[in-house]
């Protein structure tokens, strides 16, 4: 009971901290905080300490990373072409990392022939195919275009998260096909999207809460490497200012939240990710409305 008092006072303050900063950036005066602050360590610690933050809800419950990232970073005043494969890269290394403590701490058994390896090996198969067309799409879309996708996206990810199990019951293998096409499809074109789809469809199909989480989160990296690597190819650059603090903070995070999911309960974390990827999808929806 304690735990639970205790995780609910962290996740209140948390996400009344995040509004606040999320609110003031949105409707202060003057340049995006990536043009004021840019070539500066602040800018660089900040980057990092919200990737540190976002990868430990992420690793805790098996989504919220990208989704909860992008978002941030494209109200900082980064363009979405600049944060996706760079938010690929760190969520690579974080996801692969995740999925091996999950496993070592005895949250899910990866080891050939499980259950829930089966499970991560049809998600990350299936997940190849979205994750191509994403990135051939994204790149050809104007800026304004891919982050009104991506503000809908997540107010629709909340919405799933939040309301999913009271209309999604049952489950086929086909559905779980589904659930890693369209998350994949996120995935390269926005950086989020897959964990909320690719948990929450497996704890909606009986899977329990700890093994959802660690198979997300290594066949998450799987799939954002796939992206990060057709992103280069097309691009052929990332941006040291988002990758470097991205990558470090992301990594920071890991070992401390597969330790969490032992500790907290998911339910807990899953309608926190749902009320924040709903606020943070609005604030983004709200932000492509005014860009000219």
């Amino acid at each position: 009971m304690a735990r639970r008092t205790i995780g609910k006072i962290c996740w209140g303050a948390g996400l009344v901290a995040i509004a606040f900063t999320l609110a003031f950036l949105t409707f202060a005066r003057g340049l995006p905080l990536a043009e004021r602050f840019e070539g500066t360590v602040a800018l660089y610690v900040l980057i990092g300490a919200v990737a540190l933050l976002a990868e430990y809800v992420d690793s805790s419950l098996g989504m919220g990373y990208g989704t909860a990232l992008t978002p941030i970073l494209i109200i900082f005043g980064f363009p979405p072409l600049a944060i996706v494969p760079c938010v690929l890269l760190s969520e690579f290394i974080s996801g692969i990392t995740a999925g091996l403590f999950h496993h070592r701490l005895g949250n899910v058994d990866l080891r050939p022939g499980t259950r829930a390896s089966r499970i991560m090996a049809i998600l990350a198969a299936c997940s190849l195919a979205g994750t191509v067309a994403a990135v051939f799409v994204a790149v050809k879309l104007p800026s304004r275009t891919v982050q009104t996708y991506i503000g809908a996206m997540v107010v629709a990810i909340g919405l799933f998260v939040l309301l999913g199990p009271r209309f999604f019951r049952g489950f086929s293998w086909g559905r779980i096909v589904g659930l890693g096409l369209v998350a994949a499809f996120n995935k390269g074109i926005s950086g989020g999207g897959y964990g909320p789809l690719v948990t929450g469809g497996q704890v909606l199909a009986g899977v329990p809460e700890k093994n959802a989480i660690g198979v997300t989160s290594f066949a998450e990296g799987l799939v954002c490497l796939v992206g990060l690597i057709l992103y280069i190819a097309k691009q052929g650059e990332l941006d040291a200012r988002l990758a470097l603090p991205l990558v470090i903070g992301a990594g920071l995070s890991v070992p401390a939240a597969a330790w969490t999911v032992m500790v907290l309960p998911p339910a807990l974390l899953r309608r926190t990710i749902g009320i924040a990827s709903l606020y943070l999808g609005a604030l983004t929806l709200l932000k492509a409305s005014f860009r000219a």
